[in-house]
């Protein structure tokens, strides 16, 4: 990937440049599904936090769990969840919007002082088209989509994954760029698009 690739990853609809990477270890904690895909989806963000260099941890000291996964059936059910509306601002307005639009996913991302991600809280109604997806596709997809700051646009041409034989891998070209994210020479989070300069002098030693 060349730096224009890349700088088209973290460049938003609006246009706007945003990076940032996790500032601390990931905490996670999943909600509304059995052993079986809970095992999926631990082996998910293993896989990631492996490809990244970073690290998970069974508790953060500041939130308790920094990486909450909610599965569903109705984007009305996140209203009922204890406390949620207070780490989620306008936690009924979204609801909303998000039932409008018929959505079937959704990820909502809180950062501290320097811009690093500090919680990413996933959303999955499990309409029909989600329950289609093999648990395995769906976890990594949604780990890869967490590990970092990417733009709203920037898998709707193409999906992070690929099919080798049987199974569901990372790109090549996007776990190279994960890597290089994490680079701790890097700053953590940036909205100066010469980040994708950098990261892309990164890229090119790891592929």
């Amino acid at each position: 990937m060349d730096h224009s690739e890349i700088e088209k990853m973290f460049t938003r609809g609006d246009g706007s440049f945003a990076f940032a990477r996790w500032g601390r270890p990931l905490a996670p904690v999943v909600f509304g599904v059995d052993d079986a895909t809970l095992s999926v989806i631990k082996g998910a963000i293993e896989a990631v936090c492996q490809v990244a260099g970073h690290e998970t941890m069974d508790g953060d000291a500041e939130l308790g769990s920094n990486f909450m996964w909610f599965f569903f059936r109705g984007w009305d059910e996140l209203l009922e969840v204890p406390r949620l509306g207070d780490m989620v601002p306008d936690l009924e307005p979204l609801v909303e919007r998000l039932k409008d639009v018929d959505a079937n996913q959704y990820r909502v991302f809180r950062f501290d002082d320097s811009g690093a991600i500090k919680a990413v809280f996933v959303f999955l109604r499990m309409d029909q088209a989600l329950s289609d997806v093999p648990a395995q596709t769906l976890a990594l997809s949604q780990v890869v989509q967490s590990i970092l700051l990417w733009s709203d646009v920037a898998f709707m041409d193409q999906s992070p994954l690929a099919v080798a034989g049987e199974t569901v891998v990372l790109r090549p070209e996007i776990g190279a760029l994960i890597r290089a994210a994490y680079d701790p020479v890097l700053p953590a989070a940036s909205q100066d698009n010469t980040q994708s300069l950098r990261l892309a002098a990164r890229v090119g030693t790891l592929q």
